[in-house]
Formats: structure tokens, sequence, C-alpha cells
């Protein structure tokens, strides 16, 4: 009988010895991920909060500066032009990203010849390295020579100098935004063909036009993936820096010092980095309050299966 009795503790002993031996294998393998997050990521974002009160020029030792940088920053006129040029490419070009991604995702859901080809061609730029886009874009954007101008030509519109005026620069960054939709296209993509074709069929027998299914059953089935994109988008746009700092470097009149690069060029260029540490803890408390501003909004307009 004691036997019997103390089978179950045996039992519970060895099964709490096995889930040990599963926890330590398991933070074993993720060792690797854990360390690479508390050295690359933790790590920086702790000693940045340090560099906030310090002078630091990268050669000499940090020294403390109290509120200098904050005293710096509330005079700086290029921080609030930066957040301007910032928020202007932000809230214009990520709508225009999602309403493009969307538009090709629902142009290559349909069953058409050769779809895989258009897919890859549509999706290709998005895994071209930033530097040679960019380096390609200023030949398309060129004043004399550029393809679009020559395009524009034809039409009888008159040539834009659009790395060159302080007014069509941005709209140029817009468009060329247009050109590195292929990962949004492909969530969206995925997410409609995870719409139930039941529903269509049921909405179409019931006497419901093309527009009317769309507006009805599509958009609020794929509102998920709407809202994942433009979260990722809003991200993505205030950390925009290669094409501004490889194709204008934050001109003409400073149109284009995105936030990105200004924080730059205070760090690694006038070597101010408590300064800089300081911008980026700004530009992460603005795009932390539109998420959650975005999250907030989200339950009035997207909606999950149950």
């Amino acid at each position: 009988m004691a036997s019997i009795a103390a089978s179950p503790v045996r039992r519970a002993r060895g099964m709490s010895a096995a889930r040990r031996q599963d926890l330590f294998y398991g933070l074993l393998f993720a060792s690797p991920f854990i360390l690479g997050v508390l050295i690359f990521w933790i790590g920086p974002m702790l000693y940045s909060i340090f560099l906030v009160s310090q002078d630091w020029n990268l050669i000499t030792a940090p020294k403390f500066a109290g509120f200098g940088n904050f005293e710096r920053m509330f005079s700086d006129p290029l921080v609030s032009q930066s957040l301007k040029v910032t928020a202007y490419f932000t809230f214009v070009g990520v709508p225009l990203q999602l309403l493009t991604a969307f538009c090709l995702a629902l142009m290559l859901n349909r069953p058409i010849r050769a779809q895989g080809i258009y897919r890859t061609i549509y999706y290709l730029p998005a895994i071209t390295p930033a530097v040679a886009s960019a380096v390609v874009w200023v030949q398309i954007l060129n004043p004399d020579a550029g393809v679009l101008n020559a395009i524009l030509r034809v039409f009888g519109v008159t040539p834009v100098k659009w790395l060159f005026d302080p007014v069509a620069v941005i709209p140029a960054f817009i468009l060329m935004s247009l050109w590195f939709v292929g990962p949004q296209m492909i969530i969206f993509l995925a997410g409609l063909q995870g719409v139930p074709k039941e529903l269509i069929e049921a909405a179409e027998i019931d006497g419901a036009n093309t527009w009317q299914r769309f507006w009805s059953i599509v958009v609020p089935m794929v509102s998920p993936i709407i809202f994942f994109n433009l979260v990722v988008g809003i991200i993505g746009t205030f950390q925009v820096f290669t094409q501004s700092y490889v194709m204008t470097r934050g001109g003409p009149q400073d149109q284009t010092r995105f936030m990105a690069l200004y924080i730059y060029q205070n760090g690694f260029e006038l070597f101010r980095m408590g300064y800089a540490a300081l911008l980026s803890w700004v530009i992460f408390v603005i795009v932390l309050f539109f998420t959650v501003i975005q999250f907030r909004l989200a339950t009035n307009w997207v909606f999950y299966e149950r």
C-alpha cells in the first residue's frame, strides 16, 4: 500500500524534473536570441537613457550636462522642421502605400495567367538593397534626363526638378515609397485568400453587387490586416533614413531632413551623442503615442473572427 501511495509522488517528482529539463534546454536553445536582445537592444536603450543627460563626443568621456540637451532641443529649429517633414511623409505616404498595396493584392488575387510571375515582379523592388534603389531613383528623378520627366513631357507637362524643388521633393519621396509596397501587398494577398468564399457567394445570391460584397464582406474580413499594415507602416516611415541620406542629405532647404537622418547627423557627424540620444527617445515616445492611439481606435473598425 505504501509503495502504491508513493508512486504518484515519484511520478510528480519525475514530471517536475522533466519540466525542469525542458526549461533548461528551451532556455539553452533560445539563449542566442535572449543574449542578442539583452546586449544589442535593451543594453543600448538603457545606456541611451544615461546619455540623455550627458555631453559626449564619442572621443572623450561623457560629461554631465544636466538639462542642457533639453534646452538645446527646445531652441533648435531643425527639430520642429524634422518632425514636420517626417509627419508630412508619414500621414500622406502611409495611406497611399496601403491603398496601392491593397489594389495590387486585389488584382493579383484574381485567377489570371502567369499570376506567380506578376507577384514576383511586384515584390522584387522590396528586396532590392535600399542604397541601390536610391541610386536608381536619383536617375529616374533627374530633372534633365530622368525617365519620369520624359513621361511628363509626352503629356505636355513641364518637367519638375524633383530633388531640387522644396515643394516637389517630399511628393517625390512619397512616390518612391510606393515602389516598396511588396511586403504589404503579400500580407494583403494572404488576408484576401483567407476570406471565406461561402460568405461572398451567399451575399451574391442575396443580390449584393460587386461593391457591396467588397465593402461589406471583404474589407471587414481583412480589417486586421489593414490595421497591422497601418501600424507597421507608420512605425517604418518614422525611421526613414537611407533615401534622404543617399539622395538629398536633408536638402533642399531641410525639406528631407527626416528625424532619423537628423539624429544620425547629430550623433555621428556633429558628435553630439547625448543630444542624439534625447532625440531618439523623443521619436520613440511619438511612435509609441501614435501606436497606442491606433490600438484604442481599432476597436471601432477592426473586426476579428470569433
